[in-house]
């Protein structure tokens, strides 16, 4: 255990910088008064069975795992829109604090699951009491209807093993195809329910105001 204690600690610390980092985009733009492409972010390190199953199914050796693992440090960006995605994704290709060694766009290129999603594979900085040490970290960034149904896609994988019973595999790419309908009509209305949320948000802080 605790060899696994040291070889995760460079990606715990990662994800927590990476956290604070990407969090502090979304109040960049805050500040600004202006919309926010970021609706939250959150990360993980993921876990030592779910290393192990994954380097099993994948055939990477555990001494390979730095690098031919990308997701053991994950982070996720959520955006209300689609469009949003694209920015966060420019954003992320305009910072100098790590290095992005791959993308992949699910959402152009959805799987054959029905999951959709844009993938950001970094290699990130960790300064340690050793020194630098660089690691691969995955940011995945989606909107909320995506990544509703990657939630439950993703608990059902864990029941079934991938093999999903045929009707389940059907249902699940009918939802998937909704989520992104969903996505698609929001969209369209984004002019309304950005001024909706700047008014909510102004009379919010104006209560705040008259309550101090």
């Amino acid at each position: 255990m605790k060899h696994w204690d040291q070889f995760l600690a460079p990606y715990k610390q990662a994800v927590e910088e990476l956290k604070v980092k990407l969090k502090g985009m979304r109040g960049q733009f805050e500040m600004d008064s202006s919309n926010s492409p970021i609706e939250f972010v959150t990360g993980r390190v993921k876990p030592i069975a779910s290393i192990l199953d994954k380097a099993n199914n994948k055939g990477i050796a555990l001494d390979k795992l730095e690098e031919e693992m990308q997701d053991i440090a994950g982070l996720r960006m959520m955006c209300q829109f689609v469009d949003d995605i694209h920015g966060v994704v420019s954003l992320l290709r305009n910072r100098n604090d790590f290095e992005i060694v791959e993308e992949r766009n699910y959402i152009s290129n959805k799987k054959v699951s029905g999951y959709r999603s844009y993938h950001v594979v970094i290699r990130y900085p960790v300064q340690t009491i050793h020194g630098e040490k660089k690691i691969l970290a995955e940011i995945q960034i989606r909107t909320l209807a995506m990544n509703f149904w990657a939630t439950i896609e993703h608990s059902l994988n864990y029941k079934y093993k991938g093999a999903f019973p045929q009707d389940i595999k059907l249902r699940l790419k009918r939802a998937a195809e909704a989520a992104f309908r969903l996505d698609e009509e929001m969209s369209l209305i984004r002019g309304e329910i950005q001024e909706a949320q700047a008014f909510f948000t102004r009379k919010k802080d104006q209560k705040q105001e008259d309550q101090n």
